[in-house]
């Protein structure tokens, strides 16, 4: 793979970064995504406490001496977000990415400790602000993505907007890259990398029901739907789901309002969490017992080409040699790969 300055900025052999996947994003991705070359992220720690965290991060160093980050939600209230950021330098993490916010607070105390930081925004007016506020990389999220949408433009038009918007700062470009082909798009429209995580979901160290698993290998890109059904954390913030009973059920209802919606209050499933109650944003990982199938079911339209269960590695592997494949056999219709600014 070419080098690009994302590569140069975090000490990784290959342009990807995991993106955010909540409680499946724990220490055996984050450490095998970073010792296969790409920086892993840590996730999901808004329901630990920072004694937790630290936890997760030294089992993460314990496994890969390669950087690594975390992903922090920024709609967290300020008592609870900068405890566990405060764990998270004072543990010396390489990366910081943040979601859902405006980072700006932040990003002094990120680069005292020596930390790269990551904003991931869903358009050109958000990119400006996190360019302004200083963060070193900004991701620049397609209406594509699975999870929650902070945007609704698509990766193809988006991402050379903001490659553009905040030009020299490396970009990433986050939405529907599942495969090496998405990869090497990237970088021809200006970016200098990629933010995966459909794909890793599917990775065997991931932390994934079965259930969950086995719907993520049986869809489609029109098997996605982009909602506001899932609530929780994000309030009635938009994402994006493979469709499910739930889903239909609320449809077929006519789609009411919340309070008056099917099931509403039913709990669906359990975790060491708690109860999970149907229609709560929450990520159905291998700890959970119940009713998976209701839950959201959080993927990207490029679900239809995670197609295999196996170790992070090699679909890292797989990726980086289909995007370098992909270059080249494009020759002078692509930005060839030594063209990718330093």
């Amino acid at each position: 793979m070419p080098r690009t300055v994302l590569t140069e900025r975090l000490g990784i052999a290959l342009p990807i970064v995991q993106a955010g996947l909540g409680p499946a994003g724990r220490p055996p991705l984050a450490a095998s995504v970073s010792a296969a070359g790409a920086l892993g992220m840590l996730s999901g720690l808004g329901a630990l406490s920072p004694a937790s965290i630290r936890r997760e991060i030294r089992e993460v160093r314990a496994r890969t001496d390669r950087p690594f980050g975390v992903n922090l939600l920024l709609n967290a209230p300020p008592d609870a977000l900068q405890p566990r950021l405060a764990a998270c330098l004072e543990e010396g993490v390489s990366a910081v990415s943040f979601f859902w916010g405006d980072p700006a607070p932040h990003v002094e105390a990120c680069h005292r400790a020596g930390a790269v930081v990551l904003a991931c925004v869903g358009s050109v007016g958000e990119a400006r602000l996190a360019a302004a506020a200083g963060v070193d990389v900004v991701a620049a999220q397609g209406w594509e993505a699975g999870g929650h949408v902070r945007g609704e433009v698509s990766t193809l038009a988006l991402v050379p907007r903001v490659v553009d918007a905040v030009a020299p700062l490396p970009v990433l470009a986050a939405g529907g890259i599942a495969d090496g082909r998405g990869l090497a798009a990237a970088l021809t429209l200006g970016a200098a990398g990629a933010y995966v995580g459909t794909a890793l979901l599917l990775a065997e160290e991931a932390s994934v029901h079965p259930h969950y698993r086995a719907r993520l290998l049986a869809a489609t890109e029109a098997d996605t739907a982009h909602t506001r059904l899932f609530d929780g954390g994000f309030g009635s913030a938009p994402h994006r789901v493979l469709r499910n009973s739930t889903l239909a059920a609320w449809e077929a209802a006519g789609r009411p309002p919340p309070g008056q919606r099917p099931g509403e209050g039913q709990v669906v499933a359990t975790s060491p969490r708690g109860p999970i109650p149907r229609y709560r944003a929450t990520v159905a990982s291998l700890d959970v017992e119940g009713d998976v199938e209701a839950m959201p079911l959080w993927a990207g339209q490029g679900v239809g080409l995670a197609t295999r269960v196996r170790p992070a590695a090699e679909i890292l592997a797989d990726m980086a040699s289909c995007a370098e494949a992909t270059l080249r056999r494009l020759g002078g219709g692509a930005r060839p790969p030594a063209d990718i600014p330093l």
